[in-house]
């Protein structure tokens, strides 16, 4: 399955998770996909895992972030990368969003 080659903004809508966390889904295909997720402060992306690579860019906010045994506070202009089956989730300090390309694409995440 594949997107649209062109994903704008203005017409791309937010898929409300709950708890205060949102995700669009952008460009994707069956080996990768890029994620935008929302988060307000004080919301939590809990601990899990995935056999998926990720990446994440930090767009905006501050977030506490545990990837197996490390915690670090993340800002706007930093990233991070997650190993296939490391465990990892945030919690977001100030309010803020994250870019996430993961490899392969998440199948979970298309409805």
């Amino acid at each position: 399955m594949q997107s649209e080659l062109f994903q704008i903004e203005t017409e791309t809508t937010w898929e409300d998770l709950g708890n205060g966390v949102q995700r669009k889904i952008y460009g994707h295909d069956d080996q990768i996909m890029l994620v935008k997720a929302k988060f307000e402060a004080g919301a939590i992306g809990p601990l899990h895992e995935h056999y998926h690579v990720q990446v994440t860019y930090v767009e905006s906010g501050v977030f506490e972030m545990t990837i197996g045994d490390e915690k670090k506070i993340i800002r706007k202009g930093d990233g991070y990368y997650v190993p296939p089956h490391a465990v990892h989730g945030c919690v977001c300090v100030e309010p803020g969003i994250l870019i996430d390309v993961f490899a392969p694409h998440r199948e979970d995440f298309i409805k």
